[in-house]
């Protein structure tokens, strides 16, 4: 097994432009990322090391149940704890940004819940469960003034609300434990 660095960030949705800035910025800072992101188009969980032994690339579709466990399950299997987790995947629809009224757009526009929100809880639930084991972590949501505003519409609004509702209140049971828990309001990102 790879020698790995003190630091372990877990970063879901790790592709997109954000989520692969945090990737590059995070191993600039000798930390061994985690980089978790959708399956290619036939692909399926997997889970790959490069050369340095500094980035895990695991492929995991979060709007599985089995997948979101997998990915847990497996980083335990390989005795990382992590030190951060970045909840950043979500769900882009086509019609996200669209300027009409929800009912007038696809109803897979709420998948956004399921891998937006259920997927971050999911990850946090297994994270802040070693977190707590190892004394010390830090779970990141990445969430936006669509919060507290009409943005997108309400599947979108949900979600972030959501977010910095799970940040909120993960970090008055996680306080005990030296585990923080924090909401990030980034403003306009592509994607």
């Amino acid at each position: 097994m790879n020698e790995f660095p003190a630091r372990i960030v877990i970063i879901t949705g790790s592709s997109g432009y954000l989520g692969s800035a945090l990737v590059a910025a995070f191993r600039s800072e000798e930390s061994t990322v985690i980089s978790v992101d959708k399956p290619r188009q036939g692909e399926e969980f997997s889970i790959t090391t490069d050369l340095s032994g500094q980035c895990i690339s695991v492929a995991a579709n979060l709007e599985k149940e089995r997948d979101r466990e997998k990915v847990f399950q497996s980083l335990s299997e390989l005795g990382l704890i992590p030190s951060c987790l970045v909840n950043n995947a979500a769900y882009i629809h086509h019609q996200l940004i669209e300027q009409k009224p929800f009912w007038e757009k696809e109803i897979e526009a709420m998948n956004i819940l399921d891998v937006g929100l259920r997927s971050a809880y999911v990850a946090s639930w297994f994270a802040a469960k070693m977190m707590v084991a190892a004394g010390k972590g830090l779970i990141v949501f990445g969430s936006s003034f669509g919060a507290s505003c009409y943005m997108h519409g309400p599947a979108y609004g949900a979600q972030k609300a959501g977010l910095d509702k799970f940040a909120h209140d993960m970090a008055v049971d996680l306080r005990p434990f030296n585990v923080q828990a924090v909401s990030i309001w980034m403003g306009p990102l592509l994607t």
